[in-house]
């Protein structure tokens, strides 16, 4: 089986879909391993640690296409998919759910094409959840790009020359982004208190010393995935909001909805109750961010507010993000590869591969 490494082609993107420990694990089930040249450089991973494993670097991908098998990257997807051979298999992160060109480009190829964004949050897919594991160091990087930019100090410090007070936070979105960064923050001594519209949430952001603030509703999520509320709940939630927003320091945007834009949750009349100096990181302006006055891939500021606006988190932390994001690509060809048979063996009628087929996906 012949397996073929992307170099990224986006500005902004860092990251690779193999590093060397997993090409080890590939090479050991028997795979040929072929890296586009300088594909993992900016990670921080050179053309030789693929080499010692046999891996082939290759300057014209093209010329290979027809014989390879299985073609993986992050979110590269220029490749003319009618030069592969039939039967072959891609696998990236793609998603499909903002971008239909990307679905019907798929649905015309002879080649099946997979987006493990779209993986179900079952427990058999959790080791493939390339969601979960970007998102972890997202929310933490989120953080650090907050204090990195806020002009003050973060714990409490009581000295001769008088007590600096600990530094505020609010996380909007308690998911495994919302979650790290709550973390992150109790460590570097913030006072953290976060929100999130799913009642389940409660008690994990309270096990991790944080506050929870929410909505006096009877409308409640119990599900994995938020989802957009009524327009009652929504007046709430803003007046929530605007009680405690002008309190905070730092605050911390990462909620999405699966296959819609990201839901607007601070206002531009909300940043004006803010202090000057405060910081807002918006996790979610790649799918047009919670704050209103987000500029993607900016620093801006308002009124003294900065607003970080950043599309590729996980790439602003690319060596580790991409060690997660190649364990969650091989667990993901594992479950697709038949040892017995030392080939790939796929059940069409699996629910894994119903929701990661992009094909499948039905376009109105």
């Amino acid at each position: 089986m012949k397996l073929l490494v992307l170099k990224e082609n986006h500005p902004l993107e860092k990251r690779v879909a193999l590093t060397p420990d997993i090409a080890k694990k590939l090479h050991d089930l028997g795979f040929q391993l072929y890296i586009e040249k300088d594909a993992a450089k900016q990670s921080g991973f050179l053309n030789e640690s693929y080499i010692e494993y046999n891996a082939k670097i290759i300057d014209d991908i093209n010329k290979i296409l027809p014989d390879i098998d299985i073609i993986v990257s992050v979110q590269r997807h220029d490749l003319d998919f009618s030069k592969c051979k039939d039967e072959a298999l891609f696998i990236a992160t793609l998603n499909p759910l903002m971008d239909k060109n990307i679905i019907t480009k798929a649905k015309k190829a002879k080649i099946d094409i997979f987006s493990l964004d779209l993986l179900p949050r079952i427990t058999r897919a959790q080791s493939m959840d390339v969601l979960s594991s970007q998102s972890n160091l997202a929310g933490y990087r989120a953080v650090i790009d907050a204090v990195y930019e806020y002009q003050k100090a973060v714990p409490m410090m009581m000295t001769a020359a008088g007590t600096v007070s600990a530094a505020r936070f609010m996380i909007i979105g308690a998911g495994v982004a919302g979650l790290q960064a709550i973390a992150t923050a109790k460590r570097l001594g913030g006072v953290v208190c976060a929100f999130d519209v799913r009642s389940s949430a409660k008690e994990q952001v309270e096990s991790l010393g944080a506050k929870f603030i929410e909505v006096e509703s009877e409308e409640k999520i119990d599900s994995v995935y938020a989802k957009e509320m009524s327009k009652d709940y929504q007046k709430l939630q803003k007046e929530l909001l605007i009680k405690n927003i002008a309190k905070q320091d730092i605050i911390i945007l990462t909620a999405l909805i699966p296959g819609k834009k990201a839901p607007v949750i601070i206002t531009k009349d909300m940043v004006k109750l803010m202090k000057p100096e405060s910081v807002i990181v918006d996790l979610a302006a790649i799918n047009g961010g919670n704050c209103q006055l987000s500029e993607i891939d900016k620093i801006s500021n308002y009124n003294g507010v900065k607003i970080i606006a950043h599309s590729n988190y996980p790439s602003r932390i690319a060596t580790d993000c991409s060690k997660l994001y190649a364990k969650n690509i091989f667990n993901f060809i594992e479950f697709l590869f038949d040892k017995s048979l030392n080939s790939l063996n796929i059940d069409y009628n699996e629910e894994i591969i119903q929701k990661t087929l992009v094909k499948n996906i039905k376009t109105s």
